[in-house]
């Protein structure tokens, strides 16, 4: 299917400086660069002092008025108003343009094999090599242009993907921390192993479910284990003697803790004690010598009243209530005083009786508690007894079974190595059947005759992957011109590619690596028909080439596939669009014939 090749842009359409002077294939002449940019004239216009320039040069140049030329003023040539730049001044040198384009160039762009003249450089090749260097506009990595779309889909650091749980977009290196945070991210239960479990709903989920292991309930005494919420009653029935070890520690430091402050407290007691003894016989004395006092016989005499009173109005302050009172005074028996005691009101006995009876009973309360004391330690010693005799007989039980469950162990770790190795092995035949299940595949497509017919099924949904960017290419299965011969494929672009993206499907043939190749004749010369199979029989669309030996597409691989050469504008996607025969049930055919003559 031939089209008219279209023709470049206008003069005044041009927005690009010159072509760069490296492109050329002979010399450089200076009549072909311009004054200004000193490149290749890219529609070159010529001034009115006969010097030229790029379209896009001059009209940059005159853009803030009227400019002196300055090679006029280098070649010392300056004469006005001739060498006065500025709009309307300058025409298009059409004579110069046809030279410059029927120059030859080949691409500067490192193993690009690409070669022609100037004006299919800017046609064909310009802006579109796929050995081009471009930035990445989003890490700004230098990339070669074949390899932006790889680039963007699998190795920029910076392009955004969606979450597939939640749909939220993220910046692919920050996909850890969404993962962590994501409330749609899937979760395991640990105890059910229930998969798929929202990040969001795990909590209200382990709070009812039964296998969630959750902390012993003796785990306050220092049972550190695990168990399942609905296995509890069990762990405690099965570790009684272990939780009752646990609670005997737990009791045996509370005793220590009460030891270590009951001799204080004792000694606290004990001087209270001393002091309620020592206050009670100071009553004790009180209460005698006032009940000695108030018996005794009174003494007659006004010397004796007179001497009592002198004595009582001299005599110093008496002791305090809480010193004890002296004895009474023992009088020589040939020596008689004479003394005269008032007695004290009844009122001050009773008060003293009632002080020391609740002495007593203060010192009665005290015994009682020591007493209880006492009672008290000597139960927590036959307590502990007791169960240091149960804690020596579970030590050994314990004891016996930690040398059974070492040997459990030992047996389950061995099995697991096992499993593990087995589990390996499994994995590496599973790979193998893969391989051979894509092999054997591959064999019932393949055809030994040049003749090949590939099958495209869901083609709608195809054909949006590529518009969407997600599969814009697709390789066919390889075929053969013989057993021993020539292997090639088919590679099409749904949406099109180059100059017919959007516009065109486009079709490529491929010639790929064989294990024949050094029996063949290279570059591969053979005529290839391709075509789009009319399912109704009528019109099938018909487009076939002879290979350009001295390109690259067609000398023996030294990669698995040569670069794909064949139609971009193979077929128009319109035509695709409306009612048609070509696609049925989701389905198109293309067939390739390889012409077998000389072979």
């Amino acid at each position: 299917m031939a089209s008219q090749e279209p023709s470049p842009p206008s003069s005044m359409e041009s927005n690009k400086p010159g072509f760069p002077k490296k492109i050329l294939g002979n010399n450089l002449e200076d009549k072909h660069l311009c004054n200004c940019c000193h490149n290749i004239l890219r529609r070159p216009f010529q001034a009115q002092c006969g010097h030229r320039f790029c379209s896009y040069c001059f009209n940059r140049t005159v853009s803030n008025g009227p400019q002196k030329c300055s090679a006029c003023i280098k070649e010392d040539i300056f004469e006005e108003p001739t060498s006065i730049l500025k709009q309307g001044c300058a025409f298009p040198d059409n004579a110069v343009r046809r030279e410059v384009e029927g120059l030859s160039a080949a691409c500067i762009n490192e193993n690009c094999t690409w070669k022609g003249t100037i004006k299919e450089y800017e046609l064909n090749h310009e802006g579109k090599c796929e050995f081009m260097i471009i930035p990445c506009p989003s890490c700004k990595e230098r990339i070669r242009f074949n390899e932006q779309e790889r680039h963007n889909e699998r190795e920029c650091p910076e392009r955004t993907l969606n979450c597939k749980y939640c749909k939220e977009p993220f910046h692919f290196k920050n996909i850890k921390a969404h993962d962590e945070i994501c409330p749609k991210y899937p979760m395991i239960c640990e105890g059910c192993a229930k998969k798929k479990i929202p990040r969001e709903k795990y909590v209200d989920h382990i709070k009812f479910c039964s296998k969630f292991r959750t902390p012993c309930r003796f785990h306050v005494v220092g049972c550190d284990m695990s168990v399942e919420k609905e296995k509890i009653h069990d762990h405690e029935r099965a570790f009684a003697y272990e939780h009752l070890n646990l609670l005997l520690h737990y009791i045996m430091g509370m005793k220590v803790s009460m030891e270590g402050l009951q001799p204080q407290g004792l000694e606290v007691a004990g001087h209270k004690l001393v002091e309620l003894q020592q206050s009670l016989r100071e009553l004790e004395a009180r209460v005698s010598l006032l009940s000695t006092t108030s018996s005794g016989p009174p003494v007659q005499g006004a010397a004796a009243s007179s001497s009592s009173s002198s004595s009582s109005s001299s005599c110093p302050p008496g002791p305090p209530a809480s010193a004890p009172l002296p004895p009474p005074p023992t009088l020589p028996p040939t020596l008689s005083v004479s003394t005269s005691f008032t007695p004290l009101p009844s009122s001050v006995g009773a008060a003293l009786e009632l002080q020391l009876h609740s002495e007593k009973t203060k010192v009665a309360e005290l015994g009682r508690r020591c007493t209880e004391l006492e009672v008290k330690s000597g139960t927590f010693e036959n307590v502990v007894c007791v169960l240091n005799r149960e804690v020596e007989r579970f030590a050994t039980t314990i004891e016996a079974s930690n040398r059974q469950h070492k040997l459990d162990q030992d047996k389950i770790e061995a099995l697991s190595n096992k499993v593990r190795q087995l589990e390996r092995t499994v994995g590496l035949k599973d790979l193998a059947v893969a391989e051979m299940e894509g092999r054997l595949r591959e064999m019932s497509a393949t055809t030994f005759d040049g003749v090949f017919i590939w099958r495209i099924s869901d083609f709608a949904k195809k054909r949006q992957d590529a518009i969407a960017g997600r599969a814009p290419a697709m390789f066919s299965p390889a075929f053969y011109t013989s057993k021993y011969g020539y292997k090639m494929c088919l590679r099409i672009y749904l949406n099109g590619d180059g100059t017919g993206r959007g516009s065109h499907l486009s079709l490529f043939f491929v010639v790929m690596r064989g294990l024949s190749d050094a029996l063949l004749k290279w570059p591969f010369n053979q005529k290839v028909t391709l075509m789009l199979l009319d399912q109704s029989n009528r019109e099938h669309i018909i487009d076939a080439f002879r290979p350009d030996v001295t390109s690259s597409s067609f000398q023996r691989p030294v990669s698995e596939m040569n670069i794909a050469s064949g139609c971009p504008l193979f077929c128009p996607l319109s035509k695709l669009d409306a009612k048609n025969s070509y696609i049925r049930d989701d389905t198109i055919f293309i067939k390739a014939i390889v012409d077998l003559t000389g072979l």
